[in-house]
């Protein structure tokens, strides 16, 4: 396993995120599983990045596919076994690659034998004392569940229990000591197992007001995990950071491990608290995932970015599996692969860590799915309000001119892969120089080797309308974006990269490039 002198290898890597249900197939359940992602390890060490996420693959009854997890320290059997996952960490490591796993501290399923036997036990037990059950013949305020309606749900005995997400996700009471104790020993039985790090879901959660004040009667129509004009009691409570100081406690006995958070939080200055030396080490940044396709838009998230995490890593990303893909975001067919490439650059150039989520190096679009195909609890609960999250979880296309594509021996995936993807499949783009494949293999290999992407800080160029450019301080990088509709001067240098060709000397629209 490569090792780096001051033991902060997060702080430059490139992580890839495997949604497991989609990224290999091994058994031909038409689900991935970890065998699955063992066989394609090869084609991650080619493409160059540094550590997996890997999504929950605990034993769960699938509700939220995972995120509903009957047993922290056991691999539900669709994904296969602990057997098979000691062998996946061990043949990553080989390989150079690092490998962290979710963690989902804020809830379990409602299948967990801790909320079996609170419900067995009734009214004012003390298992019942592990997750937030009142009793009343109304819900005991008016909080509202992120996938859609109540955040409370009624037993036959009367007892309400809170759940922020699906009512089968009751939430955790982390004022009962035994509910840290059993998170310590998750940490590390997988700790344990070699595993390098953890993803911490909803990391802004957790902690809840003792009094359970309602929320701004504005926003109880809305399902929004962050509301940006108002106080939101159901998150970022300041006692949450008395559970990131516990994880990073244990962190520190096991060297070279890392955490990073799902932060949803208003303003720099309540990011950067989950940033402190003693609690995470990277938080999740999306402001680049909400930024519009606009050089103004992009780089004020870019300076928003950089405040929040002035005294610790800065972490990128532009996709997920609970968010449109950003090639769809940008527009419609090759308008949004083109900007999706010149946003890569942009990201890329950035100091920091990156999250790549599986198939954006494809330039895999998002999905519209009919609804009999969709699973996702965000559409069931919410109807037609909402289309879900399947679309950006299609599995993904390995070879081949139709579906399943090699990501399965069945046809029958457990999303439908599109008719039309034969030229987003891995083997129709690992040749092909102009490909979104090679783009990302070259921009991983330019930014682990030259020299040019040295240093933490970037300053600002003057820049005609709708474009801009910055350089890295310590390096030198230059690298410039037009989202105008014309193309534009590129700063003098030479040219290690762009995202299309440049026309007569200048940079096209909807492009960017890097210099030296």
């Amino acid at each position: 396993m490569p090792t780096h002198a001051d033991g902060q290898w997060w702080q430059h890597a490139v992580f890839y995120q495997v949604y497991v249900r989609s990224f290999a197939d091994s058994d031909g359940d038409g689900i991935g599983d970890l065998d699955g992602i063992r066989s394609r390890l090869g084609y991650l060490e080619l493409l160059g990045v540094d550590a997996l996420w890997l999504t929950p693959f605990f034993t769960s009854p699938m509700a939220d596919h995972g995120y509903d997890v009957a047993d922290p320290r056991d691999v539900d059997p669709v994904f296969g076994d602990l057997e098979k996952f000691d062998l996946l960490v061990a043949e990553a490591h080989e390989r150079g690659i690092r490998v962290t796993i979710d963690l989902v501290p804020n809830h379990t399923s409602d299948q967990h034998p801790w909320f079996v036997a609170a419900v067995e036990a009734g009214p004012g037990s003390p298992e019942r004392d592990r997750y937030w059950f009142r009793p009343g013949p109304y819900p005991p305020n008016n909080w509202t569940s992120i996938f859609g309606g109540p955040a409370w749900s009624q037993l036959p005995d009367g007892d309400w229990y809170l759940h922020l997400f699906a009512p089968e996700q009751p939430d955790l009471n982390w004022a009962n000591p035994e509910v840290a104790a059993d998170l310590e020993r998750t940490l590390r039985f997988w700790l344990d197992r070699g595993v390098d790090g953890f993803r911490i879901d909803v990391a802004h959660g957790m902690a809840k007001p003792e009094s359970l004040p309602d929320m701004d009667p504005s926003l109880i129509d809305q399902s929004e995990i962050l509301h940006e004009n108002a106080i939101d009691p159901r998150f970022d409570n300041d006692d949450v950071h008395e559970v990131h100081r516990l994880i990073r406690k244990v962190l520190d006995g096991y060297p070279n491990t890392m955490a990073v958070g799902e932060i949803w939080v208003k303003g720099d200055d309540r990011f950067a608290r989950y940033l402190r030396p003693d609690e995470l080490h990277l938080g999740f940044n999306f402001r680049l995932v909400d930024a519009d396709f606009d050089a103004d838009a992009v780089r004020t998230a870019i300076e928003g970015s950089l405040r929040a995490a002035a005294d610790s890593t800065p972490t990128w990303t532009l996709s997920n599996h609970d968010v449109v893909r950003h090639v769809t975001r940008y527009g419609d067919g090759e308008l949004g692969l083109r900007r999706a490439r010149a946003m890569t650059l942009v990201e890329f150039a950035l100091p920091g860590a990156l999250y790549l989520y599986n198939g954006e190096e494809l330039g895999l679009p998002t999905v519209e799915l009919p609804e009999w195909a969709l699973q996702d609890p965000v559409w069931v609960r919410s109807g037609h309000t909402k289309r879900g999250r399947d679309g950006s979880r299609i599995p993904v296309p390995w070879e081949g001119t139709e579906p399943p594509y090699g990501f399965s021996s069945n046809a029958d995936t457990w999303l439908p892969m599109p008719l039309e993807w034969a030229s987003f499949t891995v083997e129709a783009q690992l040749e092909d120089e102009n490909s979104t494949l090679s783009l990302y293999r070259h921009a991983i290999e330019i930014r682990k080797s030259h020299p040019a992407f040295a240093g933490t800080e970037i300053e600002w160029y003057g820049a005609p309308a709708g474009c801009f450019a910055f350089r890295r301080k310590g390096g030198g990088l230059i690298c410039a974006l037009n989202t105008s509709s014309a193309p534009v001067p590129i700063p003098p240098g030479e040219v290690l990269l762009a995202s299309e060709p440049l026309v007569d000397g200048q940079l096209p629209p909807d492009a960017a490039v890097w210099l030296v």
